[in-house]
């Protein structure tokens, strides 16, 4: 096709604008002819004017050997055709030309504010709990999908405009949502966790999911804008065996969840219970700890006194009190109340740290002690051991340690017959008599 139309393309100038009130893509043509009758919708005169309203982008399309070449225009805009206005016909023809000659292009207006409205239903179609997968229930779903162009260049490379019906469009875009809305609702209870019983009531939940979805598909595949999706209904048909059959087995279910439920919620009841008992023993305990305190403190202060006035008898004074032939010795009994009140407080701060639970009772109080068990034996004049007490008893059972055998360990002055070490005539005693002989 040549750069310019024939002579009959010339002549008037034109008014290039979109005077339609609905639309999403317009080609403009002459006012007064139809679409496809007019050779000057095709031969633009240069010098024409061209009005583009806010909202607007007016897409001139030329046709070339070499392919086709698209300058955009975005509203609003209100001027004549020239050069510097559209860069590419610039670049095709070389220079500007006077007295309105014509050149090769169509113009396109595509409507970036206005929003279509696309009704959607999907008929039933079965839909299964994961958890059940041999009992299908059959869903409907019916909604609305509203969307626009924003991305006008994105959208022109997906579609021909030369060949654009928008009756054609919205039909490709209900059938298409109408797929992913079916694909999306029937994953709803694996991916979403969602009981299939329950989706009526999960219309909200199940818009949302739907229209994340819808809206990064229909972006991709159709390029247009998803401003909104509206599911008005998720229907179940409940007359269906398979919904009988699910009712029947999830009624079982969620009788035992809450039997279950019941169980848990007495059981914590019940700790609670003996959580706030222990509580109580505890502030009972506190209480009680002063009154016992002063108790042990008097105790040992006595014990004390008794002990120190003990020592009175061997030089360090005398603490009886009120005896005759006795005296007062004060050092000693201040001494001794200090030392009682000391142990006594030790005692009861022992005592709080067990109620505490700040100290073990198996650590609350030192274990005195345990002098070893060990002794040496004199026989004929050689000295064997020492043994302790295990080998000793052995020893004795076997008639190798007699009353009179010599026995010494450490902190005897002398060596002893075995009857008259304590520890040692008590393991004599423990030998039962020789049984008597009939």
């Amino acid at each position: 096709m040549g750069l310019f139309g024939k002579a009959k393309a010339g002549g008037f100038m034109d008014e290039i604008r979109c005077d339609e009130s609905s639309y999403l893509i317009w080609k403009w043509h002459p006012t007064g002819s139809r679409l496809g009758e007019n050779n000057r919708e095709n031969a633009i005169r240069w010098g024409s004017s061209l009005r583009v309203k806010d909202g607007e982008v007016a897409v001139f399309v030329y046709r070339q050997e070499n392919g086709i070449m698209q300058d955009y225009i975005l509203g609003p805009f209100d001027q004549k055709i020239e050069t510097k206005n559209l860069p590419v016909l610039a670049s095709i023809i070389g220079l500007a030309y006077d007295g309105g000659t014509p050149f090769q292009a169509e113009v396109y207006y595509i409507n970036l504010a206005h929003m279509i409205q696309v009704k959607f239903g999907v008929p039933f179609f079965d839909i299964y709990d994961p958890r059940f997968l041999d009992f299908g229930v059959p869903v409907a779903v019916r909604g609305t999908v509203s969307f626009q162009i924003r991305d006008y260049k994105e959208f022109i490379r997906l579609h021909r405009l030369t060949t654009f019906d928008l009756n054609e469009f919205q039909v490709q875009i209900r059938d298409a949502v109408a797929r992913y809305v079916k694909d999306t609702v029937a994953n709803a209870p694996a991916a979403h966790n969602i009981p299939v019983v329950q989706i009526e009531a999960k219309l909200s939940q199940i818009n949302d999911i739907v229209e994340y979805d819808i809206k990064e598909r229909l972006s991709e595949h159709f390029g247009v804008s998803v401003s909104g999706v509206d599911i008005n209904s998720i229907e179940i048909d409940k007359t269906s065996d398979g919904f009988k059959q699910l009712m029947e087995v999830t009624r079982g279910i969620a009788a035992e969840k809450l039997q279950a439920e019941k169980e848990d919620y007495i059981e914590r009841l019940r700790i609670q219970r003996e959580e706030g008992q222990y509580a109580q023993h505890k502030a009972t305990q506190s209480a009680n700890l002063s009154a016992f305190q002063t108790e042990k403190q008097t105790e040992v202060g006595i014990a004390g006194a008794e002990a120190l006035g003990q020592m009175g008898q061997n030089g360090a004074g005398t603490v009886s009190l009120g005896e005759s032939g006795t005296g007062f010795n004060p050092a000693a009994m201040m001494t001794s109340m200090a030392v009682g009140g000391a142990l006594g407080q030790n005692i009861a701060g022992t005592m709080n740290g067990i109620i505490n639970g700040s100290i073990h009772p198996a650590n609350a109080m030192p274990t005195p002690p345990v002098h070893e068990f060990s002794y040496h034996i004199a026989i004929n004049g050689n000295t064997t051991g020492p043994y302790d007490r295990n080998t000793l008893i052995q020893m004795v059972n076997n008639h190798q340690i007699t009353p009179d055998t010599l026995l010494w360990t450490s902190g005897m002055a002398n060596w002893e017959k075995a009857k008259n070490i304590p520890a040692i005539a008590e393991l004599l005693s423990a030998i039962p008599p020789a049984p008597p002989i009939e």
